[in-house]
């Protein structure tokens, strides 16, 4: 069996220490070296040759998050690494899915020729916020699924026969719906419109949620204008208690502004992208573990559909 070995880009090295525990090992040496002007030039201190190297990097804003990302799997190719698997938590620009208007690019069908021209053999992420950006590759990806580790701390929760499942939007509904059949539960959908990016025109409510403890249920939270606004209504019909589930906390914005103020009880998200405040409303579950499985399972060649709900 080839060596493994996992490497991280500068932004996500919190979640790559994590995970380099939890499969039980360290990170690898390599350091990223930086021009007067900004360029990126990283480098493996140590070989690689015929490893197979893991290298853990979400890309979130800035953009140079994903440019390191590719100088790194360049360099372990030519390198010599037996195979390069990229693991990127958060996908960025998986909102850019289709064009919906005339003369958009598809930002997710770019990042992901990207990803594969520098020659990664692999791709590893978690809840896109498309399942079908994963037809946007020629290479095999591992699409995690998030409920893994939220379905636990629901239960936890012993919400019992009062709970019930909510979409922000209709594009939502398959995500939401499979966490309502895990608890048996039933689910209802707000209905949104959009004046255009990042700001909801109206909202309405399809189902009853009178007297019920609702579960908001989204794969990212970004100004938290939607995951909010869906909450206020959802109590003024009479919902009992509002919380919120979101992988990917991009919180931009006036997100926490919008979150503290809001009628959530409280939202959970993932370790996927850091914060950059605290939040008494915002409770983080970490996702090391189910990298570190899933990166396990790569390699000894198990099912990955094992690790979900």
């Amino acid at each position: 069996m080839n060596q493994v070995k996992i490497f991280t880009g500068t932004a996500s090295k919190y979640f790559a220490e994590k995970v380099a525990a939890a499969y039980g090992t360290t990170l690898g040496d390599a350091e990223l070296q930086k021009f007067s002007d900004g360029e990126m030039a990283p480098h493996f201190n140590e070989s690689v040759r015929g490893a197979e190297v893991f290298i853990i990097q979400s890309t979130f804003p800035p953009a140079d998050n994903l440019l390191e990302l590719m100088l790194m799997v360049d360099a372990a190719k030519r390198a010599s690494a037996h195979k390069v698997v990229v693991v990127m938590p958060y996908y960025g620009y998986a909102r850019q899915d289709r064009k919906d208007k005339p003369r958009v690019s598809i930002g997710s069908k770019v990042i992901a020729n990207a990803i594969q021209s520098v020659g990664a053999d692999r791709l590893m992420t978690c809840d896109l916020h498309a399942g079908q950006i994963q037809g946007f590759f020629d290479i095999p990806v591992d699409h995690l699924d998030g409920s893994a580790i939220f379905v636990p701390y629901l239960r936890s929760l012993n919400l019992g026969e009062n709970l019930i499942f909510a979409s922000p939007d209709v594009g939502g509904v398959v995500r939401t719906r499979s966490f309502a059949k895990v608890f048996g539960a039933e689910m209802v959908v707000c209905d949104k419109q959009r004046k255009r990016a990042n700001e909801v025109a109206s909202m309405q409510v399809i189902g009853d949620v009178e007297g019920m403890d609702v579960v908001l249920v989204d794969d990212m939270v970004d100004t938290a204008g939607t995951i909010t606004k869906a909450a206020e209504l959802l109590k003024e019909k009479g919902a009992r208690s509002v919380r919120a589930i979101a992988t990917h906390a991009v919180l931009s914005g006036p997100a926490y502004e919008r979150i503290e103020n809001s009628v959530l009880e409280e939202l959970v998200v993932s370790d996927t992208i850091p914060l950059r405040q605290e939040s008494s409303k915002i409770k983080v579950l970490t996702f090391s573990d189910l990298f570190a499985r899933a990166i396990s399972n790569v390699v000894t060649h198990d099912s990955i559909s094992s690790l979900f709900i």
